[in-house]
């Protein structure tokens, strides 16, 4: 048997479009994290970036059940002592509409160098237009 290894320049990419209106958030980024990794494709490989590119359309619909939208908090820390600040869910989607997918999305790459060269083959737009048409994106369910 012989293992199969692509070089990460000679890999064919491919552009995906996921429309996050009334999806689940966890559910829209999980399939684009799957997508980016390339665990979709056979000649996966976890330290190598084969995966394709994807666009999320429509960032702002997404779908949170219960009491997330009021109840969910987003950290950050300024680098000042005492400098924790916190923001609820429906307040970051007002200021930012694409931050919490672009934050889930993050949670579920690899850590370090890879992951954030990753997350640069993402692009998240609030409505439902997008650059990148000229791409020819393929439709992509959840």
């Amino acid at each position: 048997m012989k293992t199969l290894f692509v070089k990460e320049y000679e890999a064919p990419r491919s552009w995906f479009v996921i429309d996050a209106e009334n999806k689940p958030l966890g559910r829209v980024a999980a399939k684009a994290a799957c997508m980016l990794r390339g665990k979709h494709k056979v000649t996966y490989a976890p330290h190598q970036e084969t995966g394709d590119y994807v666009v999320i359309i429509n960032a702002d619909k997404v779908l949170l059940t219960g009491n997330k939208p009021e109840d969910k908090l987003y950290h950050h820390h300024t680098g000042f002592s005492g400098g924790l600040r916190s923001i609820t869910y429906n307040k970051l989607v007002q200021r930012h509409p694409a931050e919490p997918i672009l934050n889930a999305v993050k949670g579920m790459l690899p850590k370090g160098h890879l992951g954030r060269k990753l997350l640069t083959n993402v692009k998240v737009y609030a409505g439902s237009e997008h650059p990148h048409a000229a791409q020819n994106p393929q439709v992509l369910e959840v």
